[in-house]
């Protein structure tokens, strides 16, 4: 039984790492040139100090935050404590318990700072309330959860989930994540709002807004196409069908393959989920040159790029504004 008082530790680890934390049961954080966190003494004060060190030209407000990030990992992480690691690559929210103490991997550039985990389960993003990805979304490297602890605590235990505030308000910090965060709503949205026919529909109407002429097939015996795509007004010329699948598991080649089946000579076909795509699905698309796979990225994107030209219903189904972020320095000549 999980002991309800222990810490959930929350850590993020960059894309680089790609899937070798589950695949390999740990999880790490850099900053290698400090080396061995065992040899610093157990106090926050000279771990600063070791920072300091190792870091000459780090701002002094930076030195703290670093120091704490170390000493929290190697020292008040225990085993038992429990784990969520939001993986970016395939956008599910790792759940585990730590079983050793902290580790020095000096060979290993990427990380060299480990603690082993007994990894317990993967739970897709969308199943989370909107509240709990916003704090696990924090841009800290390592953090403990606290205001949405029950959600977890329950995810642990294999009960039911909080999902219904997908209005929660954006906190603050949480543009650092923008991207992450609009797509776990539109995909919650889609998912959650709309049924399957309805999901249909609102992919006949993006691609309207993209130029082309759709119409959905009927609700049944349509055989695998869900939606009849074409350039022309008539209908006559570049004929796309589409099959939707409105689902946030991994499409594999056989649900390729009876779309494909219903493409002839001059046609073209089109899937689109909210999931991903197997590797064979995908090594299947790449040797057919008329056939498109968009998954979850691709969806979220094309939603954005064309959000501005949707029907009010559709822009009521997924409220969106647009955020300006600064991401280049500006010369002061640039107006003289």
């Amino acid at each position: 039984m999980l002991g309800e008082e222990r810490p959930i530790w929350g850590i993020h680890m960059g894309r680089d790492f790609n899937t070798r934390p589950i695949d390999e049961s740990f999880v790490a954080i850099g900053w290698s040139q400090v080396g061995d966190l065992a040899r610093i003494a157990r106090d926050r004060e000279a771990f600063k100090a070791a920072v300091a060190k190792t870091y000459p030209d780090i701002k002094p407000g930076a030195i703290p935050v670093v120091a704490g990030t170390l000493f929290k990992f190697a020292c008040e992480m225990r085993p038992g404590d429990r784990v969520v690691y939001p993986s970016k690559i395939d956008r599910k929210v790792n759940l585990g318990l730590l079983e050793e103490g902290y580790q020095h991997r000096a060979e290993e550039d990427l990380t060299p700072n480990v603690r082993r985990v007994r990894w317990l389960k993967q739970i897709d993003r969308t199943d989370f309330s909107q509240s709990a990805l916003y704090e696990i979304g924090s841009a800290v490297t390592l953090f403990q959860v606290r205001s949405n602890a029950e959600e977890f605590v329950a995810a642990f235990e294999g009960k039911p989930l909080k999902t219904a505030d997908v209005d929660a308000e954006l906190p603050d910090g949480a543009s650092d994540n923008a991207d992450e965060t609009t797509e776990d709503f539109i995909i919650k949205r889609l998912k959650s709002n709309l049924s399957p026919y309805q999901f249909e529909k609102f992919v006949a109407h993006l691609l309207e807004r993209m130029g082309y002429r759709a119409r959905v097939t009927k609700a049944s015996g349509d055989g695998g196409v869900d939606i009849i795509a074409h350039k022309d007004e008539l209908g006559f010329e570049g004929i796309v069908k589409v099959q939707c699948k409105q689902t946030l598991a991994t499409i594999g080649e056989p649900e390729l393959s009876q779309l494909y089946g219903h493409v002839q000579t001059g046609e073209f076909a089109l899937f689109v989920c909210l999931g991903t795509y197997s590797g064979q699905a995908s090594h299947y698309a790449r040797n057919k040159p008329n056939i498109r796979l968009i998954g979850r990225d691709d969806l979220v994107r094309m939603v954005t790029d064309h959000y501005e030209k949707f029907e009010p219903r559709y822009q009521a189904l997924l409220p969106l504004k647009r955020v300006y972020l600064p991401s280049v320095k500006i010369s002061e000549d640039v107006f003289d």
